[in-house]
Formats: C-alpha cells, structure tokens, sequence
C-alpha cells in the first residue's frame, strides 16, 4: 500500500519522474504526466488520417484513370461503328488526294456549342438538331446532330462525305468537316446568317423582309446553277431528293445557298436511283417518282418547279386554305395557268411592278418543270440558261438591296414535314443504290 503514490506526490525531473517505480497512477499503470499517451494517440490519429486521404487519393486516381480510358474505349468503338476508320483510309490515300474532309475532335465541337447547350438549337428536323456554334479559329458554324445512327452501308456514307466535302461552289452549304468519335455522327457545315427562303415567302415577321421581284429572279437562278453543277459537274452527279424553300439558305448578302443533303444520293453516270422507300416533302414530291420508286435527276427538277411557283404565287405548297383540289400549289399553279387566271394569284407584293413577259416566261419554265412525264422535264443545265437569259433581258437589273419590311409574325419555318419511311438507322440496308444517305442541316 505504501508503495504506490499518487503523481502529484512523485518528484519529477526536466524529462517527466524522477523514480520512474515509485510514479503510478491510481489505476496501477504507469503515466508520466500522461503526455507519451498522448502522443501516441495523435501519432495514430495523425497516420490513420493519411492513411485513409492516401487511399481517398488512390481511388480518384484509379477511378479517373478508369473513367479516362473507358471514354477512350467508347470514343474509339463509336468512331469504328461511324465509319471512321475507313474515313482515315479515304483521307491518308495517295490516289484519293483528299485533303478537303476535316476530323473534327468531340471536345471541340462540345465546347463549340456549349456542350450543345439549347440556347444554340438553330432548328430541328426529321434527322436531327443543328446547333450554332464557334471554333477555336473563331470561325461561326452550323453543326448538325443526326437523330438516329446509320450502321449500314459504311463504305458508302463516309464516299458521300467525301464527294459532299470537296463540293466548291458559291450557291451550296460548304461541308466543312465531321466528328466520327461521338454516338452519332456529327456534321459542320459554313453558317449562313439570314434564314431560309421558305421564312422569307411565308413568315410575316419584320427579321424577314419581303423579296422583290428582282430578288426572287436572281435566287431561283442561283438555285438553278446550284443544282445544275451538282447534277453535271460534280465528280459524281449528286440528286439532292429534297429541294424546297426551307433547305435554301440566304447569306448575308442574300445570296441562295443549297443545304441539307441527308437524303442526297451520289449516282454513276447515266443511272437512275431505284429505291424501295420514298423520300421527300408532302407538296415538293415528284409524282412520277412516287408511282416508280426511281428517282432521276428530272426528280430533282419538280421539286425546283415548285420553288419557282413558290417564288410566283407567294404560298405554301400545301395549304387548307385552298379548295380542296387546290390545296396542292402546283396543282393550284397548273389549272390557273389553264383558267388564264395567272396574274390573279401572283404574289401580290410584286405583280403591279413586275415585268409581265418575265412573269410568264418563268411561269411557262415552271409549268414545264412540273411536266408529269419526267423524261419532258427540262434538265437543269436548260434551266439554268434559260433564267440567266431573263435576268440578261430584264429591264431592271436586280436590286440586292431593295427589301420591304412587314409587321410581326411568329416564326415557324421548322415545321414543314418530310417525308421519309425509315429512319436514318434504315437508310443504308433497304435501298438497291450503292450509295448512302448523307447526315446534314
């Protein structure tokens, strides 16, 4: 019993107790002013704490790592499954010379369009969402997000590319390159400021100022070279298979440029383009091509002669408004035209100024256009002549500049609907051609 004394009756030196025997606690144990137990508990506290942060750390590392190479992984099959690879043979052949097709990296475009943020939704279609958005370069482009991917047919789609890519002229969209790494296709196109022609001819809204006379000869004749060039000089000819006023875009000079190639088709000379499925928009479709299934450059032609009756008239292609067997416009068109009634449905912001010879001489071109019988078509080299002919021989020359401006409608250029039986995964694996859709605007 007097053996044991309490600490605070221990003499104690500078390193703790001096009888280091004599010096225990009330519980028998030995504690020297308790400060080697207490360092003992910060030095496990101290090591368990860095133990567990060092594993903390090693676990994010390993779970970035992980996540960096599975995104890599799905990069990699995506880019395989969209014909990428076959893409990089096209680009890198010696015998191809192709340098004009761009790979565009998927952070790129992300950060283009703000990781294809809404606010930059330019419009939407039956194959996808084009987006606005800014390269490094600061170039403004247009960037089409297709809805659906196409797994047929790869050799074709990634030529169709290639052939759309390498197309140089002022009056078509200039495809400026593709992303091949993300779960869909994603397309760049040059962007064209100033909306569609459609937006210009049926929406009342002061953005879109009404086209004189002069201007809407001067598109159609820009229309007219675009097409004519795509179906004579190109490499390939190429049939659009769905001209209408809202796949026309007007630049900032109000020049007309031809966009949205998703249903085109790339065709060896002198063939026609047999498919089991119809393509097309309701009141622009060729109805010799409905009934045969072959679509021909001459299909290409009805649909730009109700263009032109859309330039003359001032109204939709489809319309309620008409009577019932009018409600086609190129049907409307036709039996006006057989009524000599023509001057009473012309666009009536310009037919008290326009020149009445060249409103029938393009009204007679679009009559000829819409020519049930395909192989009676002009071609649209003919057109194309035929119209820079009139612009020679009119007495005003076209006034570029010379715009009225309208009260406020809302818009609604998007809602034209096209007319597709399959969706874009379909498009390579039910047609006889031996090409593919192309993805665009």
């Amino acid at each position: 019993m007097n053996a044991k004394i309490y600490i605070n009756e221990c003499e104690k030196d500078n390193n703790g107790c001096l009888n280091k025997s004599d010096c225990v606690n009330m519980e028998g144990s030995y504690n020297c002013d308790g400060r080697k137990t207490r360092t003992k508990i910060a030095i496990i506290v101290i090591c368990t704490s860095f133990g567990v942060l060092f594993l903390l750390l090693v676990t994010w590392w390993l779970y970035k790592v992980i996540k960096k190479r599975n995104k890599i992984q799905l990069k990699q099959k995506f880019f395989k499954r969209n014909g990428g690879l076959l893409l990089q043979q096209q680009l890198f052949s010696k015998e191809n010379n192709v340098q004009k097709a761009k790979l565009f990296n998927s952070k790129e475009l992300e950060n283009a369009t703000d990781h294809f943020n809404e606010n930059r939704i330019l419009g939407k279609g039956g194959q996808g969402t084009v987006y606005k958005g800014m390269l490094t370069d600061g170039r403004i482009v247009a960037i089409k997000k297709c809805n659906i991917v196409d797994e047929g047919n790869l050799e074709q789609f990634i030529n169709e590319i290639i052939i759309l890519s390498q197309i140089n002229h002022r009056n078509v969209v200039k495809l400026l390159g593709c992303c091949l790494e993300t779960e869909v296709p994603l397309l760049v196109y040059e962007f064209i400021p100033n909306g569609t022609l459609f937006q210009y001819l049926h929406d009342e809204n002061e953005d879109f100022p009404l086209l004189t006379w002069d201007a809407r000869l001067r598109i159609a004749t820009e229309i007219a070279g675009a097409l004519s060039y795509l179906h004579s000089a190109a490499s390939l000819p190429i049939y659009h298979r769905d001209i209408k006023s809202a796949n026309i875009l007007l630049d900032d000079k109000y020049r007309a440029k031809i966009a949205d190639f998703g249903t085109s088709r790339s065709i060896a000379i002198d063939q026609t383009h047999v498919t089991t499925l119809i393509y097309g928009t309701f009141g622009y479709l060729d109805p010799e091509y409905f009934q045969t299934n072959q679509f021909t450059e001459k299909s290409d032609v009805y649909s730009f002669g109700v263009v032109l009756v859309e330039l003359l008239i001032g109204e939709k292609p489809v319309s309620s408004t008409r009577s019932q067997e009018g409600q086609n416009l190129s049907t409307y068109f036709i039996q006006s035209l057989k009524e000599n009634r023509l001057f009473d449905i012309l666009d009536t912001q310009f037919s008290k100024v326009g020149n009445k010879d060249e409103i029938m001489t393009i009204a007679n071109l679009a009559k000829r256009c819409l020519h049930f019988n395909g192989k009676k078509r002009p071609k649209m080299t003919e057109i194309m002549m035929e119209l820079e002919g009139v612009q020679k021989n009119s007495r005003v020359q076209p006034n570029f500049e010379e715009l009225e401006y309208v009260g406020n409608e809302e818009m609604g250029p998007w809602n034209d609907v096209s007319v597709s039986k399959r969706s874009c995964s379909e498009s390579g694996t039910t047609s006889t051609s031996n090409v593919l859709p192309f993805l665009s605007i």
